[in-house]
């Protein structure tokens, strides 16, 4: 199953806001990920969570990580997104809901696209899938914890 702690996390494609296209498998072997999914640019918890992001990226950094936000928003909308809050990370875009499929990210109330944070490994495991839709902060916490034990196993 896939988007599940402990399995490979799928090769997708990634569109970012600043025009470029990465595949996930492009950061094997040379850092860690975070990805996490938010349901809408602009709005005031997924605001607050990408600004929570941003405030820790320095903490990310050291931990050899990339940080990447995923939303079914335009290219042109997280670029309005990106700069209005300084955000240092991009942002990529989901129109059809196909990375929320491929990670199988549960929708909140079955209609609201969900919010959940991955941290996927060097090695391309998944090792933190977490969902809570109304708490920005937590997300941060739970991702930098996770990058402190594997890098405390490394």
């Amino acid at each position: 199953m896939q988007g599940t702690v402990g399995t490979q996390a799928p090769d997708v494609s990634l569109q970012l806001h600043a025009g470029n296209v990465v595949k996930l498998s492009d950061f094997q072997g040379k850092k860690s990920v975070v990805l996490f999914f938010y349901p809408k640019d602009n709005t005031p918890v997924c605001t607050a969570e990408a600004c929570s992001f941003r405030d820790a990226y320095s903490n990310f950094k050291s931990l050899d990580a990339v940080i990447i936000g995923i939303s079914s928003d335009t290219p042109k909308s997280h670029n309005g997104f990106a700069e209005k809050y300084n955000l240092p990370f991009p942002l990529a875009s989901d129109p059809h809901g196909e990375l929320r499929k491929a990670f199988q990210v549960p929708r909140t109330l079955g209609i609201m696209p969900g919010r959940t944070t991955f941290v996927i490994d060097r090695s391309g495991i998944i090792r933190l899938a977490f969902s809570a839709q109304f708490s920005a902060a937590k997300h941060v916490e739970k991702a930098k914890d996770t990058l402190r034990s594997i890098h405390s196993h490394d």
